[in-house]
């Protein structure tokens, strides 16, 4: 398998473009989103968010609990697969990049790759967790957790929302009350660009780092 060029990059216009449209649903306070989980703004960015996937030739499923995987084949399909994501939920009023990021970055690296024709070795999956805020349906990161072991599918479904019905009520309702079991299979590795956006820092002039390089596995250099 031919290495990927260096010169690969991001089509970031694409990329702004698609968090730009992401931003337009479940507006709420100026420059902020209130698109909490399972609500109606959250079912219309799920919509969105799979007729993006199936345009980018991923196979879309969605499982118990509601999160969906998009998946791009490897060469050797029967490995386990790269996970990238986040989620698309919000809290009540806060940032259009945070979670969402995560998702859409998975989503144009796929797209980056139909570009260049270029096929991995293992699958890739695009995830969105769903009620990882837990704003609507506490405690946070059921869908995820869920996944990994941590809670109870059954428990997970029965969450009581703040508002009245439970999580598993508002999936059947939202139409997003999948099929597929909740984690029980292997994952390679699991990548999360994640943005948590907030005023603190900025309000207290702190400074904070920002990683430029790293070692990859054969021990190359590369720069961001």
């Amino acid at each position: 398998m031919k290495p990927i060029p260096t010169s690969a990059r991001f089509n970031i216009d694409r990329l702004w473009e698609t968090i730009d449209r992401s931003a337009e649903i479940g507006k709420g306070r100026e420059g902020g989103l209130a698109r909490l989980a399972l609500t109606d703004s959250d079912k219309e960015m799920r919509d969105l968010f799979v007729t993006w996937c199936r345009e980018a030739g991923l196979e879309v499923t969605v499982d118990r609990l509601g999160s969906i995987f998009g998946r791009r084949k490897g060469s050797d399909d029967s490995l386990p697969p790269v996970m990238i994501g986040s989620h698309m939920d919000t809290q009540a009023n806060r940032g259009r990049f945070d979670g969402i990021l995560g998702v859409l970055a998975g989503l144009e690296l796929v797209r980056t790759l139909n570009d260049m024709n270029y096929t991995t070795r293992r699958p890739i999956e695009i995830v969105n967790w769903t009620n990882e805020e837990g704003s609507r349906f506490p405690p946070a990161m059921v869908a995820s957790g869920a996944f990994a072991g941590t809670y109870d599918t059954e428990w997970v479904l029965a969450r009581k929302g703040d508002d009245g019905p439970t999580l598993g009520e508002e999936l059947k309702r939202t139409g997003y009350a999948g099929d597929t079991p909740v984690g029980g299979r292997p994952v390679d590795s699991f990548f999360e660009f994640h943005i948590e956006q907030g005023l603190v820092l900025d309000e207290k002039r702190i400074l904070i780092g920002l990683v430029t390089d790293a070692m990859n596995a054969t021990g190359t250099l590369v720069e961001y």
